[in-house]
């Protein structure tokens, strides 16, 4: 895990938030869903398949804790998980946190609105439950 840095992209439209036993867990700065983003410190990672199987292991243990705490960030009712990578290579797991009534339902959240900021208090409550989780 030497050697690892998230991909720059990363920082135009998240926070750093935790880091996990394989990942480096970030908040998605869009109040509409409550939202992380693990990426495995695994440098040159792109694919599953550059992980190895006991990495691939953590990561699905780490993918179900995020979707815990996702719905402990807010209003939940379906979880959306995603590992596209066609804007950022560098392989991620998407976890968003999906409601009746969020707006985008049924639609994928991806490349869909404006993001809405958290206010600076907000961003801060939601770091404290992440890092106390």
């Amino acid at each position: 895990m030497t050697d690892f840095r998230p991909d720059p992209a990363f920082e135009a439209g998240s926070v750093a938030a935790a880091e996990w036993p394989l990942c480096h867990v970030r908040l998605q700065d869009d109040a509409r869903f409550p939202w992380l983003i693990l990426i495995p410190r695994v440098a040159g990672a792109v694919e599953l398949e550059d992980l190895s199987v006991e990495q691939r292991g953590a990561l699905m243990e780490e993918t179900v804790r995020a979707g815990q705490l996702v719905r402990r960030l807010g209003a939940v009712e379906k979880l959306n998980v995603g590992a596209i990578g066609n804007v950022t290579a560098q392989l991620h797991v998407h976890m968003v946190g999906r409601r009746r009534d969020d707006g985008l339902w049924p639609d994928p959240v991806w490349g869909r609105g404006p993001a809405v900021p958290y206010t600076a208090d907000e961003r801060a409550r939601l770091l404290a439950v992440i890092v106390g989780a």
